[in-house]
């Protein structure tokens, strides 16, 4: 049975089909077409974090798609009333689907071992690649030439820049993270992706500007993510040659959009001029974690685990 804990789980080409898939439902959701390939089929959403992207377009791209979903809060007992081997297995045949956010990766990475269905990994701590997904997507709609593009990520080597580095090496495409060396990547990970990529195409750099250079899509999330609250006035400091402001989309590509998973704390990691600049694509991005979401679901549903 196949999972997606992480974009690591997906070959080149099997990442190129779900961004295929995802186009084309895309498309067909604009032109009026809500296929019912999910009929009958039931995804469980397991949440140990709030969210508002990850929630709704779950739910939303199920019901457009003919299924049904259902939202499992902190009731059901994860972790909690029983064990995960009596649990998971219980809940999972309940379900044809299951997307789970979760504190710890490992936790999910263990609920796989006892499911009887496909799940989803919707955010742990070290992945996060249905942002990937969606990241991927909008740099396809907005590009000539994806082999040729240049990414850069400004702030913290976290979840959300580890999955983007990943699908990048899966694509060919180059990546620099630019960042204090406290929150770079493990060189390791580094030696690992662009032995996977057969050359060098996945960077890191202190300097800030350098690590801009060229590139037509800039990047950066929160650097204080949740359950780091405790490191806020550390990570301010660290940080703060890290934003992403006018001066520094200046030093990328002339034609360089700017790119967020959302939430963003205006005044710390992005300014809002840059926010609400015609080179954001904030808001194209976020609304295709539904659509990347569907290709992803339909081929882990209709095509890997057929």
């Amino acid at each position: 049975m196949r999972h997606v804990l992480s974009l690591l789980d997906l070959s080149t080409e099997e990442i190129t089909r779900v961004l295929a898939l995802s186009a084309q439902y895309k498309r067909d959701l604009k032109a009026g077409s809500r296929p019912s390939v999910l009929a009958n089929n039931t995804l469980g959403l397991l949440f140990e974090k709030p969210s508002l992207r990850t929630r709704v377009s779950f739910e939303t791209l199920t019901t457009q798609l003919g299924g049904n979903s259902l939202f499992l809060g902190d009731d059901v007992g994860w972790g909690k009333r029983e064990p995960v081997q009596d649990f998971m297995p219980i809940l999972t045949s309940y379900l044809d689907l299951l997307v789970i956010r979760a504190k710890s990766h490992a936790a999910v990475a263990e609920a796989c071992e006892y499911s009887r269905c496909p799940i989803i990994n919707g955010l742990t701590d070290v992945s996060h690649p249905c942002q990937a997904l969606a990241d991927m997507l909008t740099i396809q709609e907005h590009t000539a030439d994806i082999n040729k593009t240049k990414v850069a990520f400004l702030g913290d080597g976290n979840n959300v820049s580890y999955s983007l580095a990943v699908i990048c090496c899966k694509l060919g495409i180059e990546f620099t993270l630019g960042a204090p060396v406290n929150y770079q990547f493990d060189a390791a990970l580094i030696e690992d992706l662009n032995n996977h990529a057969g050359k060098e195409l996945i960077r890191q750099s202190e300097d800030p500007v350098a690590s801009v250079k060229d590139a037509e899509f800039v990047f950066t999330d929160v650097w204080t993510s949740m359950g780091q609250e405790a490191e806020t006035k550390q990570r301010l400091a660290d940080l703060k040659d890290y934003q992403v402001n006018t001066e520094l989309m200046s030093k990328a590509a002339s034609n360089a959009q700017f790119m967020h998973c959302l939430p963003a704390r205006r005044g710390e990691e992005v300014t809002s001029d840059v926010i609400e600049s015609g080179s954001s694509l904030i808001i194209e991005e976020a609304e295709n974690r539904l659509h990347a979401q569907k290709g992803l679901v339909v081929w882990l549903t209709q095509e890997a685990n057929a």
